[in-house]
């Protein structure tokens, strides 16, 4: 079954943001080309709340994300985010059922 996650992210201010998003555009990079276990990582604005960003993150399974949270790109994410934020908060997801994307074939 899958697992996921939502990550609520605040920055610091408007350029802390933008510093925030380029650290996780870096990190996208790697994990388009490295990750077959994770099948959705998307970073979301919210209106009305420039200086927040909302990952939600899906993986074929437990492992696929351990192995996810082992990845360079990932590391340096994890290492860099923190300078530019005022605050986060994640919530862990075990899936129970639904429509998720096709796993893919290499």
């Amino acid at each position: 079954m899958g697992f996921g996650l939502v990550v609520r992210f605040v920055a610091r201010d408007e350029t802390a943001a933008r510093a925030f998003d380029g650290l996780a555009r870096e990190a996208l990079e790697g994990i388009r080309a490295e990750e077959p276990g994770t099948l959705v990582y998307v970073n979301h604005t919210v209106p009305e709340e420039p200086l927040v960003r909302v990952f939600y993150e899906l993986y074929a399974d437990r492992q696929a994300f351990e192995e996810h949270e082992r990845q360079p790109h990932v590391r340096r994410f994890l290492e860099e985010r923190g300078q530019y934020l005022e605050s986060f908060e994640a919530t862990f997801l075990d899936e129970i059922d639904g429509k998720r994307p096709a796993a893919r074939t290499v």
